[in-house]
């Protein structure tokens, strides 16, 4: 997995694209990418996904640590195994997350993501100017 960050006017919008595959060798990385983006100001994030093309379960828990860490709280241990994916399934949010979009997933990321609810959280876009936008 290859991740490219791009900061947009002021630095609070950011926009993370991911290539290649997420899976459990690499899902930690793209973690701290979010951690690294919400310290150093970024309020709002567009996920690019258009070059994964492929994404594990962790890959999800990822996704939604990113949303979290976004919110201001902290997300799952993923050192705690299943615990942090099931965390997923147990989170309420207020609707669909603010301040993270995911943007252009390919159809095997995206069956990925409706199969396990994870649509639940988060619009999803195929233009990137309208994922902007809907901040």
């Amino acid at each position: 997995m290859e991740t490219t960050i791009e900061r947009l006017g002021d630095g609070s919008t950011a926009i993370i694209s991911v290539s290649g595959e997420l899976d459990a060798s690499n899902f930690q990385n793209l973690i701290d990418v979010g951690r690294e983006l919400q310290a150093a100001g970024a309020q709002r994030l567009v996920v690019d996904l258009a070059d994964l093309s492929y994404m594990a379960s962790s890959g999800l828990v990822a996704l939604y640590s990113i949303a979290v860490i976004m919110r201001g709280d902290e997300p799952p241990n993923p050192e705690e195994g299943w615990s942090a994916f099931h965390a997923i399934g147990t989170d309420s949010p207020e609707g669909r997350d603010k301040h993270v979009k995911l943007l252009a997933p390919q159809p095997q990321v995206s069956r990925v993501l409706e199969r396990t609810g994870l649509t639940r959280f988060f619009d999803v876009y195929t233009d990137r100017d309208q994922a902007l936008a809907s901040f």
